[in-house]
């Protein structure tokens, strides 16, 4: 699963699984921006890619802001010289009970987890037609198929509306060789499972598999779709959740 001298942007690259991702398309021979609002684990994750043999550079972006997603594709091609796949995987999911749901939290999971992927494909599409090619992943949720569990449900409806505009994605840039995928992870080791041991060993429990995935293992299948192995594949969603969800 050759990448060499491909461009890519991963998108909350400084931790879990957009680290682990970036990591895998830098070693795959991509070189990457790695893109966040937290600069110095970012800083890092180019480090760990450069230590590799590897190309990267950081970039910070407020995925929620469509000014400065497009801003940001014209840094990347203006250092690297092209962009050739976008990973979309910037998210948040505080965990907040229906009742307690304000507006201003819900547009921002609406702003961070929806909108930018629009934008930022948007943007980053438009730097890929002339090239003829792209790779477009976004990462959805087994909770956009089943609904959010534990205080979830605005981001389980953001990762159903990402599965969505996938497909739509896919049959507008197919003229241009650009497919667009989407992977849905089920429980992963990361931040957004910090809630207790208790609720960690029920999770366990509900997986065929009895474990949360390790960020690299949705990384494989993020890489997938980011190479020529995937060349007659788009708008396909990719459920890597330990058999929770049998589709």
């Amino acid at each position: 699963m050759s990448l060499n001298n491909r461009v890519a942007i991963v998108t909350g690259a400084a931790r879990g699984i957009g680290a682990a991702t970036a990591l895998k398309l830098g070693s795959a021979g991509a070189k990457v921006a790695v893109v966040d609002i937290d600069m110095p684990p970012a800083e890092e994750v180019v480090g760990n890619i450069q230590a590799d043999g590897g190309d990267a550079k950081a970039f910070y972006c407020d995925v929620s802001k469509p000014a400065e997603c497009e801003q940001l594709v014209r840094d990347v091609v203006a250092h690297f010289g092209r962009l050739d796949v976008l990973v979309n995987n910037a998210a948040i999911c505080p965990r907040i009970s229906v009742e307690d749901m304000t507006e201003e939290r819900f547009d921002q999971m609406i702003n961070i987890n929806l909108k930018s992927v629009f934008f930022l494909t948007r943007a980053s599409a438009e730097a890929m037609k002339p090239n003829n090619y792209g790779r477009i992943v976004n990462v959805s949720s087994t909770g956009g198929r089943i609904g959010g569990l534990v205080n979830a449900t605005v981001y389980g409806a953001t990762k159903a509306g990402i599965l969505a505009m996938t497909k739509s994605f896919a049959r507008h840039y197919a003229p241009w060789k650009i497919l667009v995928n989407a992977v849905a992870p089920g429980a992963v080791d990361t931040r957004l499972m910090a809630l207790g041991e208790d609720f960690r060993r029920v999770v366990e429990e509900s997986s065929p598999l009895k474990r949360l995935a390790d960020p690299s293992e949705i990384a494989n299948a993020i890489v997938f779709f980011c190479t020529e192995d995937a060349s007659w594949t788009t708008g396909a969603t990719l459920d890597v959740n330990g058999g929770v969800l049998m589709m």
